[in-house]
């Protein structure tokens, strides 16, 4: 089960990279996204509420494996955040790249209430909660920038 937790936090190796886990993170999401893509948006929706339990979950348990708190070799809370980023939009390679920055960009900046989550929230939750508030602040960009451009 160690192993497990471990290759599901780390998003399969990907926050085991010595600089910017994060972002690597993010870039190993992209082909999870490519797959769920294909879905309904119903149940592409229903996809990311399992997973993000699954994510809080991984996230918790493997804070205790690693004895940190919200340690860099998680990653998995930039994939739910990705997917979340990704929501409702076309596959293609300029979605992908701009949801990508997007993404990045308000994981980076924690602008609140992702701020709140990832300073008082404890547990696998606390982990998972400010990308997801990230996640839904690139999609709100990324429909924008899509429906304007």
């Amino acid at each position: 089960m160690r192993r497990f937790v471990i290759l599901s936090a780390t998003w399969f190796g990907a926050g085991f990279s010595p600089v910017a886990s994060g972002t690597v993170g993010t870039l190993a999401a992209i082909p999870l996204y490519l797959v769920l893509a294909r879905l309904s948006l119903p149940l592409y929706l229903l996809t990311l509420l399992g997973f993000f339990f699954y994510a809080c979950w991984a996230s918790d348990r493997a804070e205790f494996i690693f004895g940190e708190k919200d340690s860099g070799k998680i990653v998995i809370d930039e994939v739910i955040g990705f997917l979340i980023t990704m929501t409702g939009v076309p596959c293609s390679w300029q979605g992908i790249v701009a949801g990508f920055f997007l993404f990045r960009f308000f994981d980076i900046t924690k602008i609140p209430p992702a701020r709140f989550f990832d300073r008082r929230v404890k547990n696998g939750y606390g982990v998972v909660l400010d990308d997801v508030v990230a996640g839904i602040y690139a999609a709100i960009v990324l429909h924008l920038l899509l429906r304007f451009m």
